[in-house]
């Protein structure tokens, strides 16, 4: 822990040198606030709670569970009345990356869906019950699949590969699912063969074995509404989640008008595969005077009538609000362009990392611009993070130390919204000690 302390406190002495904007900088797993001192973040590195065993949910906490696997991406949210929902649990082969590969967490001795859904069950209030499940997109990495699994279910009508949700559904019942492309997966167009396919037919076999245990319920994502993703147990004033993108259209915001960036696509192309991280789900949720977007892997680069490309997220930009913490596009890999990040000039930002090429400079310089144009990354709070093709590039150099060893990172906002916490959890075991945490103040 000293050792934390000394390095935050000498960044911070950096800091104080060379940081005059109107928000102030600590390495990737400290974040920018609105208007920050020295003596506020020396409190920050020394907060009373690092060393010890993570407290748990509070009632009336908005909290996002940002899961370390070093192979997939996870989101567990645990809404101010206990409601919750697992955005997103995949598995793939991600120890094969040879030179690529991270840390996988706790250990290679269980797939990444069975160590999700023991993370889920010790964070989550109601045990094993899970209210929601939500896969953004068909990839693997976010859902599972056929090619790395732990087995195959015997006896079920359909059987099924135990992968990602699949495999978490071993010991967490789920009451709804809410799927991008249900019923029928036309939607936008035909999703094609291959890996996106099987993870279609494992999902559909999942969702009918649910049905008849749990009395599963499936939706499709609705586009544009706040009435989808409800707390289902207690009212809390403040709290709205609203679905501002899915299948490849956006919906604003504010106005609530549609726009489909892939409508010149498919009339010149009918039925084209299109890019599955297009078709991402997106929402935005609200609590008070705090918000939060996350939008799966949502980027993809398109040809319009004119014959020009067009970045998707600048298309997300032109009616994105300011968020407060969004959850990096698509684990920051060529992501987030400059103006989408412009667009939601997010205090904090979260990535959700497996691959040493996540985090891409162009994309961490988007990010940069947006927070201030300095090398010394602020709000930047990746799961893990590490030199790539051993260059240590000088932002680097600022990276807080649970960034470098793969932590789980929960986002924890109170009633109102005022203020909210990072904290850094070990994700080395399972002992849920944590390594850092860090205390803001919206800044609308």
């Amino acid at each position: 822990m000293r050792k934390i302390f000394s390095r935050v406190y000498g960044i911070i002495l950096d800091m104080e040198k060379l940081l005059s904007t109107r928000r102030t900088f600590i390495g990737a797993v400290a974040c920018a606030s609105a208007s920050p001192s020295l003596a506020a973040w020396a409190a920050a590195a020394e907060h009373p709670l690092a060393g010890s065993k993570w407290a748990g949910w509070k009632s009336g906490e908005f909290q996002v569970h940002f899961i370390y696997t070093g192979v997939a991406e996870s989101m567990f949210l645990i809404f101010p009345d206990s409601t919750s929902m697992l955005l997103d649990c995949g598995d793939h082969a991600a120890h094969a990356r040879g030179k690529y590969v991270v840390p996988i967490l706790p250990s290679m001795q269980r797939h990444a869906g069975e160590w999700i859904a023991r993370y889920v069950r010790r964070v989550n209030p109601r045990g094993a019950d899970v209210d929601y499940m939500l896969l953004s997109h068909f990839h693997n990495d976010h859902g599972g699949g056929s090619k790395w699994h732990a087995g195959v279910t015997t006896g079920r009508n359909p059987d099924y590969y135990l992968s990602g949700f699949a495999q978490a559904a071993e010991t967490l019942h789920f009451k709804t699912a809410i799927d991008r492309g249900w019923p029928d997966y036309s939607t936008p167009a035909p999703y094609g063969g291959g890996e996106i396919a099987a993870l279609v037919d494992n999902m559909k076999a999942l969702y009918a074995h649910l049905e008849k245990r749990d009395g599963l319920k499936v939706e499709r994502f609705r586009l544009g509404v706040d009435d989808q993703i409800v707390l289902r147990h207690a009212h809390a004033p403040g709290f709205r989640a609203f679905n501002f993108a899915v299948n490849g259209l956006i919906c604003s915001p504010s106005t609530g008008q549609v726009t489909n960036p892939y409508e010149y696509l498919l009339a010149v192309k009918p039925g084209e595969c299109l890019n599955e991280n297009g078709m991402s789900a997106g929402t935005l949720f609200t609590y008070g005077g705090f918000t939060f977007y996350t939008a799966g892997d949502f980027s993809d680069v398109i040809k319009r009538a004119d014959g020009k490309d067009r970045q998707l997220e600048d298309d997300l930009a032109a009616v994105m609000p300011k968020v407060n913490v969004a959850k990096i596009n698509h684990h920051g890999h060529h992501s987030m362009s400059k103006a989408l990040a412009a667009a939601l000039d997010a205090q904090c930002y979260v990535g959700c990392i497996w691959d040493q090429l996540h985090m891409t400079d162009d994309t961490m310089e988007n990010l940069e611009s947006s927070l201030g144009g300095h090398m010394y990354f602020p709000g930047i709070v990746p799961t893990f993070f590490m030199k790539k093709d051993g260059i240590m590039r000088p932002w680097m150099k600022k990276t807080a130390d649970p960034c470098w060893e793969g932590a789980h990172i929960v986002l924890s906002v109170p009633p109102g919204g005022e203020r909210y916490t990072m904290t850094c959890i070990s994700a080395a075991d399972e002992s849920m000690t944590v390594k850092a945490v860090f205390d803001f103040k919206t800044s609308r």
